[in-house]
């Protein structure tokens, strides 16, 4: 294939004295790994979708856009097109394609990993998140292109994506405490309460994302002003933060820890780093012994927002500071979506309704 960028991105590598490749993150390494299985190492595609995965700051981002390019780039090869060479009208046929396409599941009583795609089609959010990968890697090929490279994505419409709208659903305070009480005292597994009852506890009081507490070490607990605080890396946009930790939760934490000072956080029985899907299990396990709908540990976050809105001396700009919110719009949407649920006015029609049928009964 024939490309504008003139120089191999692959023999720029190979002439310093260390290669670069070794520092990239695990994101990148893994979206290299992949396309030179498809495309081998002397085209350049591997090299430069690895090193703008790495280009992006948070390792959540470098996640999403690692996994929306794979359909991006599935989708091309099908197609008989070289992902770089893409132009709008293929770039459109994308848009379209994912609105019906399938998505890959797991095969029922398949080999292990085994795969086909007879999913239900792409979500928005998904749609999204593969159209704004695409357009990325093409904004980073301009980027690095000393002639310029067209984004062919600029022109594709992006589905739209309500603000105010979220599929997880939410507990209420009550529902929180009865989820963290089962964690405390009816977890299936004995051996793992203290860990579950600690994980809830630290997420939903430090209002935390779980990608950036499943990257806590036990050596970034510390102590400031008086405060047990917990030191972590921003996964979205990038730098370090503190965050106090309530005496309840530190509690639960050292109960968990029973004096261990090294390692992961939160670990697995061989002190191997705990993941989402493990986390994304217990609370789904979790939530049917409580008898709550079940979810996974991404909605957390939204709820320790929303409850801290609803106190009498709640306020807004400490919240926003809390929950590390760059814009105050993002922390005031959560009290929407509250709002437009528990002020809905079908109550008080509903409620007039059924008075008018009772009577009628009557």
């Amino acid at each position: 294939m024939t490309t504008r960028l003139e120089r191999s991105p692959r023999a720029t590598l190979a002439t310093v004295q260390r290669d670069p490749r070794d520092l990239w993150p695990e994101h990148a390494r893994k979206l290299y790994d992949h396309l030179v299985g498809l495309y081998g190492s002397d085209d350049v595609l591997p090299t430069l979708a690895a090193s703008w995965i790495a280009h992006q700051r948070s390792a959540n981002t470098q996640r999403a856009y690692g996994r929306g390019f794979k359909v991006f780039e599935e989708f091309a090869r099908e197609h008989g097109a070289h992902p770089m060479a893409v132009k709008f009208g293929l770039a459109d046929t994308f848009r379209l394609c994912l609105e019906t396409a399938p998505t890959w599941v797991r095969v029922k009583g398949g080999a292990r990993g085994e795969l086909a795609r007879t999913g239900k089609p792409y979500s928005e959010a998904s749609r999204a998140n593969a159209l704004s990968a695409a357009s990325s890697f093409f904004t980073y090929l301009d980027k690095v292109s000393d002639e310029g490279v067209k984004n062919p994505f600029d022109a594709v419409q992006r589905p739209y994506i309500d603000p105010d709208y979220s599929p997880t659903p939410g507990y209420t305070e009550q529902e929180w405490a009865r989820l963290v009480v089962t964690a405390r005292d009816h977890h299936r597994a004995a051996a793992y309460r203290q860990r579950a009852y600690a994980l809830l506890l630290t997420l939903y009081t430090c209002c935390l994302r779980i990608d950036s507490l499943l990257n806590a070490r036990v050596e970034d607990l510390s102590y400031d002003k008086g405060h047990r605080v917990l030191h972590l890396e921003k996964m979205k946009g990038g730098g370090r933060k503190k965050k106090p930790i309530p005496p309840v939760t530190w509690d639960a934490l050292q109960d968990y820890l029973d004096g261990r000072e090294t390692g992961w956080l939160f670990c697995t029985a061989s002190g191997g780093q705990l993941d989402e899907p493990a986390v994304w299990r217990l609370c789904a396990s979790l939530a049917k012994r409580a008898g709550l709908p079940v979810r996974g540990p991404h909605g957390t976050k939204g709820d320790a927002v929303t409850h801290a809105l609803s106190k009498p001396d709640a306020r807004p700009d400490k919240v926003q500071r809390w929950a590390d919110h760059k814009d105050s719009r993002t922390t005031q949407r959560y009290n929407k979506r509250r709002e437009l649920l528990d002020d809905s006015p079908g109550y008080g029609i509903g409620a007039d309704l059924a008075g008018a049928l009772a009577h009628d009964t009557d």
